[in-house]
């Protein structure tokens, strides 16, 4: 699979804009604080409805417009598909998929899979626990739309139990928690399950991938660090009722879970050095891609935004020699010569104030 065509009207910073890619390589260089990173999130939104920033979509609208419009072109299969985005400032968002209109989100998660590496992915490992579940959860919406479904049904009743613990604080309405402890416990189950899953594929994978980076010398394993097991859930639920209606906050579930990063069996998050995290963040990713590959029998696309810069020569060329055969799009302050000389670059673009030139 890979992107065509991408069109933005009053997105960010971008007025009107189109952009052709190649299925190889794009480069797109400029200054900081031009516009690079928002095409990225233009297409990460396109995966997923969602900035990798976390930002409203109020607040990617162009300032003093009310609307904006993402339109994608994808290959797929061979198979030629459109996807469009409208995004409004005070209404919620819009999708269709070959110009007709869904009703859900779930429906878009799986038409293309993206694979985003910044900056910020290099601290995921000593970040707090959130960082972490957003890793697995965003990756497992993309593969799996069940699990997208068990998410967000789980979220919406944690938000139901965790109002009904702010407006009953003295716990005289016991029977209404019990009907979300059920729901809560239901849907929970599900998101263990597939976490679990997904943490030990990634581990079949990561493992020659990290032994690889640092010439056999360290050992990586990832740990699903589970807030409560399956097994107790229940229990643990009702042991910590009284603690949750007096903190009016649910205190157990899988909205607390974390992951583990060993090296060597030590905890590289408490106890390792820079270099080590960053070369754990690195292995991540690389396995992400491989496991995707793997999962849907095709290659990702993948997004590195200013990332080459934050990597040693020895990372940057494991991370070079990994993307051959993908689309990738790279966006850097300068098309530096490490890029020249090792990528078959076959397509560049700058980036300038909003403006797209060859």
């Amino acid at each position: 699979m890979y992107i065509e065509n991408l069109a933005l009207n009053n997105y960010r910073n971008y007025d009107n804009a189109e952009i052709t890619f190649s299925n190889g390589i794009n480069i797109l260089y400029g200054d900081n604080a031009q516009g690079k990173t928002n095409i990225l999130e233009a297409i990460y939104m396109t995966a997923t409805t969602k900035s990798h920033r976390g930002s409203k979509d109020k607040e990617i609208i162009e300032f003093g417009k009310d609307e904006s419009h993402i339109r994608t072109d994808i290959k797929k299969n061979d198979i030629g598909h459109r996807i469009d985005i409208h995004l409004r400032k005070n209404k919620s968002k819009g999708i269709a998929i070959d110009m007709i209109p869904i009703k859900r989100s779930a429906d878009l998660f799986g038409m293309i899979n993206i694979i985003l590496f910044s900056p910020e992915d290099l601290s995921i490992i000593k970040n707090g626990p959130s960082e972490r579940r957003r890793f697995m959860d965003m990756e497992l919406c993309q593969l799996n739309r069940i699990y997208y479904n068990n998410l967000s049904t789980y979220n919406k009743i944690l938000n139901q139990r965790n109002n009904q613990l702010k407006e009953d604080m003295y716990g005289k309405n016991q029977d209404i928690l019990d009907v979300w402890d059920s729901q809560l416990i239901d849907y929970g189950l599900k998101i263990i399950d597939e976490r679990d899953n997904f943490i030990n594929m990634i581990n079949e994978i990561i493992k020659d991938i990290h032994e690889h980076l640092t010439n056999g010398k360290e050992k990586l394993k990832l740990i699903y660090d589970k807030n409560v097991s399956k097994e107790n859930f229940s229990i643990e639920l009702c042991n910590k009722r009284n603690i949750d209606i007096r903190l009016m906050n649910t205190s157990v579930g899988p909205h607390r879970d974390d992951i583990i990063f060993m090296v060597n069996d030590i905890d590289v998050r408490k106890f390792g050095s820079q270099g080590q995290q960053r070369t754990v963040a690195l292995s991540l990713k690389l396995a992400e891609i491989e496991l995707v590959k793997k999962i849907i029998n095709d290659s990702p696309i993948l997004l590195l935004d200013d990332v080459m810069s934050e990597l040693d020569s020895k990372r940057r060329d494991a991370l070079l020699s990994s993307i051959s055969s993908i689309q990738t799009i790279i966006t850097c302050t300068g098309y530096d010569d490490f890029i020249k000389e090792r990528l078959s670059i076959d397509k560049i673009y700058k980036i300038e104030q909003g403006k797209i030139s060859v």
